[in-house]
């Protein structure tokens, strides 16, 4: 079973977050919820959000994806924090999926993640980042190889699902997609 860790910092946008958790758990994926500290978390919009464990405790474990929600302050932490430098930099370098929507694709571009990439961000997150050789695609959602990122609440979803599609195949994103009745 593919295992992904998802970072919640304080000020997180809750309907990225949450989405991805829910979606990927009703396709049988493994979804840790990691805090920066033990505390629960107070997201964007005032949800308080408990994780299932702290980013502590889970920094040495091997994970298939790491998925940043955005919101602010929540990516601004995400990006100022050190531990989470060093595991999206581990990541990418074993070939492992990176996923950041909405701000937090700002946080690959501060690690250098971003330059000769496509990548899309929510509106002007990206633009005074002058990151050397990227492609920004105004798109729901774009993939480069393991690095995907969308633009924000509005396409979490669709962010999801892709993420689902990547870690467990076509098949079980149209079975996940089917049951939330979008259609």
């Amino acid at each position: 079973m593919a295992s992904v860790l998802v970072p919640l910092a304080q000020g997180c946008e809750e309907l990225e977050a949450v989405t991805v958790i829910d979606l990927l758990r009703r396709a049988g994926i493994e979804v840790i919820s990691a805090g920066l500290d033990d505390q629960p978390v107070r997201a964007s919009r005032g949800t308080v959000l408990v994780p299932d464990t702290t980013l502590d405790e889970v920094m040495e474990r091997d994970f298939d994806m790491i998925v940043l929600p955005g919101g602010l302050p929540g990516a601004d932490y995400l990006d100022q924090d050190r531990r989470i430098q060093a595991i999206i930099r581990r990541m990418a370098d074993g070939d492992r999926y990176i996923a950041a929507i909405c701000a937090a694709p700002k946080v690959f571009a501060g690690a250098g993640l971003l330059a000769g990439r496509r990548a899309t961000s929510y509106p002007g997150v990206l633009d005074h980042m002058q990151v050397e050789g990227m492609q920004y695609i105004d798109a729901p959602v774009v993939q480069d190889d393991k690095l995907i990122t969308s633009r924000g609440p509005g396409t979490a979803m669709d962010f999801a699902l892709t993420l689902i599609e990547n870690l467990a195949g076509k098949a079980k994103r149209d079975e996940v997609e089917a049951g939330l009745q979008r259609a």
